[in-house]
């Protein structure tokens, strides 16, 4: 699926310090926690707590912020759709990689468990 030129530009300027309280205020808000949240985004980053918390205070973008992550090698396995786009149609890596953390924590609000969540084989 080929997105906008826009709304790929979008995504990369986006301020992941923005946008994590709304990931973590959508998790809790469905009885999960912080540390839940935190260990997807380590799953799917390769950052431990001490960057993501840097990464949120350095008020890094998502570009940044992926442009720095090890991407996890199962990542790929992360399909479906989300916010009305199919991930794994999507063309633009940089947009895929924010829709593979934004189905991620999705999932995690679902109330899925976490070993399917982080594609445990």
């Amino acid at each position: 699926m080929t997105t906008k030129p826009e709304h790929n530009e979008r995504f990369a300027r986006m301020i992941f310090a923005t946008v994590y309280p709304l990931y973590l205020k959508k998790v809790e808000g469905k009885g999960r926690t912080k540390q839940e949240l935190n260990k997807v985004i380590m799953w799917l980053t390769g950052f431990n707590e001490n960057e993501i918390e840097k990464n949120i205070k350095d008020k890094i973008t998502f570009d940044e912020l992926f442009r720095e992550a090890k991407l996890n090698p199962n990542a790929s396995l992360i399909k479906g759709v989300i916010c009305g786009y199919r991930i794994e149609e999507i063309e633009n890596e940089l947009t895929k990689k924010v829709r593979y953390l934004d189905k991620l924590v999705d999932e995690l609000a679902k109330g899925k468990c976490m070993s399917k969540i982080l594609r445990v084989q």
